[in-house]
């Protein structure tokens, strides 16, 4: 047996049976509880997710119950009454009722016990509507709710009443042993009924280094199922789960597999009219870049960069080559389509594509940097349009006003801006084929990391952003003897935060000083 069956073996080893914790044993217990104190013929099964990591050996607090013969809030209203019948008081109750007006078509209820949000609901069939991916809803056996599931792995019940674990389809056991993403019933039938669940077994196969059946694969990607899920499915649930790969541990993989389906465009897709014209590779070169950063970001070390951080650096790598590119708005402005993939592709947040924005613009004037500081003391960097005018700056300061500048643009993230910037240089890369022939040199791009890492913090300048201005507007209006703010105030603002950062250990009063003698200089000119 070779080495990578070996690992197999024992990356798919699943427990026996499941082992609750004393918390999952009080929650349970209260449960059964109930049904005692109410002499209910109910049978109460915990669904999905939290079976299948409990047999993989992994933490779950997402406790889904699935009851046979009740709805989901006519239970937990017997298990408030019977928790108030021994001294004991729920700690919150939140019902969803059946609304289909507001898209609302199942009944669920939460409460919590011990701390954790348990959420009920009634075993149930689906039949769908061609069109929607909203189904019919109605109560069904354990067998029937097994089967309408997503996937194999997630169609296991845990019995509470018998404490014991139940593979309805035959075979989610077997499909976890042997790491395979498979669906319950027929994959083209399961994934038009819901298309969104492509994306579901994309996102779960990632992040448990499972296979993809190939009948599934084959019916991901053919035309009637992208179709669907073009057609079917809320932007909203799409960018949900792209967030969800991104945010997880492999999200390489799960990008990869996206373009591996064809379903790249399908899930990012452009606007009818872009400039200039996307490149037929582009989408291997998104993929390229975004390997890159999720390796640099292992290699320089995860605790360099916050959660937060890290999942706004993938975005940022993911959709590089699309930093120049614009269309037109509904407005009919020239925007960047970056923006509109977020907007409106993805439905993301506006901060998430603000942020993005933000980093890419800033990548040529990190570039600068890089020459900069490779480059001979003597020699001035490159022009690129760095916003405020760099007057009467002595050039052995120049670095840490460029820096400054840059800094206080990006703030928190000018860590992914640096690391984003690594990939790019020491010029724009735009070919898949030149990137992948210069990506693998991980190692120069960390030297090249940490030497502007390391520069930037020499320079003082970590928290550059939160260092307040030594002359204030009011200041700078009685200096030019301005009644009223405006533009002119504005570029003195610059010019005295330029004068600020070349001079760190600068007071206000020989800032102000400077102010005055450089203003009086130029009245004298004029």
């Amino acid at each position: 047996m070779g080495t990578s069956s070996l690992e197999a073996v024992v990356r798919f080893q699943i427990k026996d049976k499941i082992e609750l914790t004393e918390i999952e044993k009080k929650i349970f217990d209260r449960l059964l509880n109930t049904l005692l104190h109410f002499n209910l013929q109910t049978e109460l099964r915990v669904a999905g997710g939290w079976v299948r990591d409990k047999l993989l050996g992994k933490d779950c607090y997402d406790i889904d119950i699935a009851i046979d013969n009740m709805l989901g809030s006519e239970f937990v209203d017997k298990v408030r009454e019977y928790l108030l019948s021994t001294g004991e008081e729920a700690q919150g109750l939140f019902y969803t009722f059946r609304n289909p007006d507001q898209s609302k078509h199942l009944e669920t209820a939460r409460m919590r016990l011990f701390d954790l949000w348990i959420d009920f609901v009634n075993l149930r069939s689906e039949d769908y509507s061609d069109g929607s991916r909203i189904p019919t809803m109605k109560f069904g056996t354990a067998k029937e709710d097994a089967f309408r599931r997503d996937l194999t792995i997630n169609s296991l019940f845990y019995n509470i009443n018998t404490s014991s674990v139940e593979d309805l389809t035959g075979r989610g056991i077997e499909d976890l042993k042997t790491g395979k993403i498979v669906t319950p019933l027929p994959p083209k039938a399961t994934f038009l009924d819901d298309p969104l669940r492509v994306l579901r077994a994309i996102r779960f196969g990632a992040r448990f280094g499972f296979i993809l059946d190939e009948e599934l694969k084959v019916a991901a990607a053919c035309d009637d199922v992208t179709s669907a899920l073009a057609a079917k499915v809320s932007k909203e649930r799409i960018g949900t789960e792209i967030d969800l790969m991104i945010s997880g541990n492999q999200p390489v993989k799960a990008m990869t597999c996206i373009a591996d389906l064809t379903l790249f465009w399908v899930v990012f897709g452009l606007p009818p009219k872009v400039e200039p014209a996307v490149s037929e590779g582009c989408h291997k070169l998104c993929i390229a870049y975004l390997d890159a950063s999720w390796n640099l970001i292992q290699l320089i070390g995860c605790s360099v960069f916050t959660v937060e951080q890290r999942r706004l650096s993938l975005y940022a790598a993911l959709f590089l080559p699309f930093r120049n590119i614009t269309c037109k708005d509904e407005k009919g402005k020239t925007a960047p389509v970056v923006n509109f993939i977020f907007k409106d592709s993805l439905k993301q947040k506006s901060s998430d594509s603000e942020t993005v924005m933000k980093i890419h613009r800033s990548l040529e004037k990190f570039l600068n940097l890089f020459d900069l500081l490779t480059s001979n003391e003597d020699t001035q960097p490159a022009e690129v349009d760095w916003g405020p005018e760099l007057i009467d700056v002595p050039f052995s300061s120049k670095l840490r006003v460029l820096a400054g500048f840059l800094l206080r643009d990006v703030k928190d993230f000018w860590r992914v801006a640096l690391l984003i910037s690594t990939m790019i240089y020491p010029a724009n890369i735009d070919s898949t084929e030149d990137f992948l022939d210069k990506q693998y040199q991980l190692d120069k791009r960390i030297e090249l990391f940490k030497t502007v890492e390391n520069a930037i913090t020499k320079l003082g300048l970590e928290k550059i952003w939160d260092v307040k201005p030594l002359v204030n507007g009011k200041e700078i209006m009685s200096v030019l003897q301005l009644k009223s703010g405006g533009p002119l105030v504005r570029e003195w603002q610059q010019k005295l935060l330029a004068w600020q950062l070349a001079h760190p250990t600068g007071t206000a009063e020989e800032c102000l000083d400077w102010m005055k003698q450089t203003h009086l200089k130029r009245a004298r000119i004029q």
